[in-house]
């Protein structure tokens, strides 16, 4: 599953979701949860640093049970193994140890290769103790460290989708209750050092005398129906449907990504074990 080195720039998806949403100051939506030396803002903008003594995150106010959730990231370029910067779903603050969580996650490299951007879903604290992930990573037809581009995760209470710049690049349906968070979640992001296991599954390490690492944020957005909301308030969608799902112009841009630039699919990885994750096999 290597990326082709033919394929340029993804197909065009016809359909831009990130416009349907405002952005939002950081002040007003967010706030510092750990490393708050470690983080400056200026306008709208967010700056975090990792260095030897610590790293930085935030998290939005309000929990959501459904939205569009984004931010316009650029990355660190240069020696970053083992640093992750992050854009993620989660309640783990609410069920410790038996949490949900939606990642998308930028795994720090070393000089001459290109970041890795891992999506992965957890579901009732399938990412405490045992761990069971649902990865699925990729290498960016751009480099993210020249400048800002707008990630962002699609939840409704049927399908999660990542996006890069609108373009759709992963599509995770509800297949059962016991395969999709369904439960209210916050909106974080942080930057941190993930040595053991991010760059090369632990191979390269984190090397502080290239600190720090810095990650920026700016466009913040997250809109859709806070856990808060009243039952009439409608999910969110990705495509112009409002019943959600990609139309057949988004599909086409996503099986291209996922042809030319996914490197790791846990559903093909046959060195797992498949029972646990029922949404690869079953319809």
């Amino acid at each position: 599953m290597a990326p082709s080195s033919n394929a340029a720039w993804p197909p065009s998806p016809g359909y831009w979701p990130s416009s349907k949403f405002r952005p939002m100051s950081f002040y007003k939506g967010f706030r510092n949860l750990w490393g708050p030396s470690h983080q400056r803002t200026d306008q709208n903008a967010l700056t975090i640093w990792l260095d030897s003594t610590t790293g930085s995150g935030f998290k939005s106010v309000r929990p959501f049970r459904s939205g569009y959730f984004g931010a316009s990231i650029k990355l660190q370029p240069g020696y970053t193994a083992g640093v992750i910067t992050s854009l993620y779903l989660s309640n783990n603050e609410a069920h410790p140890g038996f949490h949900d969580e939606v990642d998308i996650e930028f795994l720090g490299t070393t000089f001459g290769k290109p970041y890795t951007l891992q999506t992965n879903v957890y579901i009732r604290g399938s990412g405490d103790g045992k761990i069971i992930g649902r990865e699925m990573k990729f290498h960016l037809w751009f480099d993210p460290t020249k400048a800002f581009h707008h990630y962002a995760i699609l939840w409704s209470p049927k399908e999660i989708i990542f996006l890069v710049d609108d373009v759709p690049i992963r599509r995770y349906p509800k297949k059962s209750a016991e395969t999709f968070p369904l439960r209210p979640m916050w909106l974080y992001g942080s930057i941190w050092d993930a040595s053991s296991w991010a760059t090369e599954d632990g191979k390269y390490k984190a090397d502080y005398k290239y600190q720090p690492f810095v990650a920026q944020y700016t466009n913040f957005k997250a809109g859709g129906c806070s856990a808060y909301a009243p039952a009439r308030c409608h999910p969110v969608s990705a495509s112009p449907f409002r019943s959600g799902g990609l139309t057949r112009q988004q599909y086409r841009t996503m099986r291209w990504v996922q042809r030319y630039h996914m490197v790791y699919n846990y559903c093909k990885d046959y060195k797992r074990d498949h029972s646990l994750t029922p949404e690869c096999w079953k319809k």
